[in-house]
């Protein structure tokens, strides 16, 4: 597929990652505590947190898979939208403010709050790492595909060499500007991907005299499966097993977003609890409003660029938004847009890897090792090596993941926090019986089933799509686990508690105060 001036896309590139570590470089001068580099000191706004978590959600799978999802299998596709914005609500009911009340800087902070310090740390910093790799992985794969298609660059190597240079940038974003400046590259990539979806969408309309049906008609008409993209189950309808599977899928992206440790650590940006409610009032308008988006961005790039022209070029399915982009406004308007996306991996990426690096420095290193009295200097180095150590295996990873779709792949590190982290987090928060035996058993069941469950899946082996192709050690039918391990890890979470005699009346009565009302949070983050 031919999508423009190469020279001009990179330029675009360039040009946004010149200004954000301009900008980067700016906050990074006032960094001065470990505070500053986990949290960004609490100084940002609920608008600007809410512009944020906004950023920090809306990744590439929210753009590139999602409206590429929808383009070749229609309804089946628009569920992922559905499904990612449900579970922000599920995130914002139970967890957002409780959380932000009784931790620190990272989820660990409250799973250990009653518990045995040491080994809750350990399981939730573990649980931490591998949600953030699989997260990772999905973002690289998107940016290899996505430049690969925008600088011409087609073959395995050359697509590599890509998913480098994005880990080298994001490990740069963080080594420099910690969460202050993270923070600040999600805002701007926010207000960007919102603006530049939201243009291409009316765009879209306009061409249909702002006919939605219209569009979706016309995608009918030149689809090779025509309406049956209008009908529910064309992507998960052709077996027993694979109806079985959406359901796994549904319960993976309906709870993972609650317990992904990224969106969880964004709540500890604002100073109060009320400015936590307001960021996610802004976020939830600004989520939502792109999710609508993706339906009509989907059906266009079904109608103007064709399912057949999308499978075919580099990327695959993660081409669709590029490409109607180059549709609608040539080359200009596919630079920007590309520089969008590119913009979001970057920031998603940053993310990320600043929540992996500050749950192991602060986790395992200052509360395991050091026993919480690691000096703070020396714990924000701990964090830096952290990141770069990431950024190197996360590269290795989306190497090997390089053309899968990235809605799907983010769909597994959703099932990865709904099993090990949301069930702990619940219990946490609201059963006064949870106990550290409880806490470990659902961690690292949930965690290890939902890992066994992705090895020995379709996925990963025994089929064309596979990450490794050339290998069959599939036994597990599903391509998504959390039917299996999310229950898994409830039910390891009540067996684990009931067969304990450990309960701290005292300690459970002060997380329940400090996660319903605030009172103490202040002073605790202080302290």
């Amino acid at each position: 597929m031919d999508v423009g001036n190469p020279f001009l896309n990179i330029a675009i590139f360039l040009a946004f990652v010149v200004v954000t570590l301009v900008i980067v470089v700016r906050v990074s001068k006032q960094n001065t505590s470990v505070g500053d580099f986990y949290h960004g000191g609490r100084s940002f706004t609920g608008r600007q947190n809410g512009i944020a978590i906004a950023g920090d959600y809306l990744s590439a799978a929210s753009f590139l898979g999602i409206v590429g999802a929808v383009a070749l299998y229609g309804y089946d596709g628009l569920l992922y939208s559905i499904g990612f914005l449900v579970a922000w609500l599920v995130a914002l009911l139970l967890v957002a403010e409780p959380l932000r009340n009784t931790g620190k800087y990272t989820m660990a902070d409250v799973l250990s709050f009653r518990m045995r310090q040491r080994p809750v740390r350990t399981a939730a910093a573990t649980s931490t790492l591998a949600v953030s790799f699989f997260y990772l992985l999905a973002q690289m794969a998107g940016a290899g595909g996505l430049v690969a298609l925008l600088l011409g660059i087609d073959g395995k190597f050359g697509q590599g060499l890509v998913i480098a240079v994005v880990g080298a940038l994001m490990i740069l974003y963080v080594l420099i500007g910690g969460m202050k400046g993270t923070t600040w590259v999600q805002i701007i990539k926010a207000v960007l991907l919102i603006i530049g979806a939201g243009l291409m969408t009316v765009w879209v309309l306009a061409m249909k005299g702002m006919n939605l049906s219209a569009v979706i008609g016309d995608a009918i008409a030149v689809h090779p499966e025509g309406a049956r993209i209008a009908e529910p189950m064309l992507q998960y309808g052709a077996s027993d097993t694979s109806k079985l599977g959406f359901i796994s899928l549904a319960i993976a992206l309906v709870f993972g977003a609650a317990g992904l440790p990224h969106v969880l650590m964004r709540f500890y940006t604002v100073p109060t609890a009320k400015e936590a409610r307001r960021s996610v009032s802004w976020a939830i308008g600004l989520i939502g409003a792109f999710y609508l988006f993706t339906l009509v961005l989907g059906f266009g790039a079904a109608y103007l660029v064709g399912a057949e022209a999308i499978l075919a070029a580099p990327g695959g399915a993660n081409s669709a938004a590029p490409a109607l982009a180059y549709e609608l406004g040539g080359t200009l308007l596919l630079g920007v847009i590309a520089a969008v996306a590119f913009a979001t991996i970057l920031a998603v990426v940053a993310g990320l890897t600043i929540t992996a690096s500050a749950s192991f420095a602060h986790d395992i290193y200052n509360g395991v090792l050091k026993h919480g009295n690691a000096d703070p200097e020396q714990e924000v180095k701990v964090a830096r090596r952290t990141a770069v150590t990431i950024g190197a295996i996360s590269i290795v990873g989306g190497v090997l993941a390089n053309g899968q779709n990235v809605a799907f792949l983010v769909s597994l590190a959703f099932a990865i926090a709904a099993s090990a982290n949301l069930p702990s987090i619940l219990y946490s928060l609201y059963w006064k019986r949870f106990n550290t035996r409880g806490s470990l058993w659902s961690i690292y069941g949930g965690l290890v089933s939902a890992l066994v469950l992705i090895v020995f899946s379709p996925v990963v082996t025994g089929s064309e799509t596979a990450m490794i192709p050339g290998v069959d050690i599939a036994w597990f039918p599903l391509s998504n686990p959390a039917i299996v391990s999310v229950p898994l890890g409830f039910f390891l979470g009540w067996l684990g508690s009931v067969t304990s005699k450990e309960h701290d009346a005292v300690k459970q009565a002060e997380m329940e105060v400090r996660s319903m009302t605030g009172a103490g949070a202040e002073k605790a983050v202080m302290h």
